[in-house]
């Protein structure tokens, strides 16, 4: 039986990077695929992939920022599969926005990073929760950052954010225990994705970045992916409240 079978998965920022490849790998053990972004044309082109391969997806246009679009991305899911079991809050912003120094950061970008990293994710539980409640089951696994984790990473207002995002999944995690809803935060370090290109494409600053990461390299989205699937499976069901950092071992340090 597949890690997935008879689940129905809302997945955030799936046309591309981590969120495709989480996409992808949700439908081939099994689930049934709600893929969302605001990138419609590249959306569709993963949840074509997806279905050409024997998996099973619809893609609907998102923005994680508005409420009305929530309510009818999660309508959308039940008028097409009934149910939701599992929500992947992925998507969110980073990149050279990411890196500004305090000095260089206005209340705009401040703004921005907090409504798109950390309010995204709240409006998508909230539309969710209700669902969930009704079949006494659910995952919620919110894609945060090592910068969640530690400071230094990145620039203040993207540490801000996705700090939010690691204790807003540990609180909801004690709000949503009684209705056997567990809720946890994935941290991924340096990933080689679109995002991340400001490192990846820079060989100075890559072997930079390297050195401090004690397993050498930048992680495919892939090995990010498996351990969100590892938190959406009933392997996890004792598990909520839980941060897995996938850094290759830089926040142990």
């Amino acid at each position: 039986m597949k890690r997935l079978e008879n689940k129905v998965a809302i997945i955030t920022g799936a046309a591309s990077g981590m969120g495709a490849v989480e996409a992808r790998l949700f439908a081939q053990q099994g689930a049934k695929v709600v893929a969302t972004d605001i990138q419609k044309d590249k959306l569709d082109n993963v949840v074509k992939e997806i279905n050409d391969n024997d998996g099973e997806a619809i893609a609907v246009e998102l923005d994680i920022t508005s409420e009305d679009a929530w309510a009818n991305a999660v309508k959308i899911a039940l008028d097409t599969y009934n149910k939701i079991d599992i929500l992947v809050n992925n998507a969110g912003i980073g990149g050279a926005e990411g890196y500004a120094t305090f000095d260089e950061l206005n209340k705009e970008s401040w703004d921005k990073f907090i409504k798109v990293n950390a309010t995204g994710a709240f409006l998508g539980t909230k539309a969710v929760v209700p669902e969930m409640r009704k079949q006494d089951t659910g995952s919620i696994i919110n894609i945060s950052s090592i910068a969640g984790l530690v400071g230094g990473a990145a620039g203040i207002h993207y540490t801000a954010s996705k700090g939010a995002s690691r204790l807003f999944s540990k609180g909801l995690a004690m709000e949503l225990a009684a209705d056997n809803i567990r809720v946890n935060s994935v941290h991924p370090g340096l990933i080689d994705t679109p995002m991340t290109s400001i490192v990846t494409e820079d060989e100075e600053a890559l072997e930079d970045t390297i050195k401090d990461i004690p397993l050498g390299y930048a992680a495919k989205p892939e090995e990010v992916a498996n351990a969100v699937l590892f938190l959406a499976s009933d392997e996890a069901s004792y598990i909520t409240g839980a941060e897995i950092p996938v850094d290759g071992g830089y926040t142990a340090q």
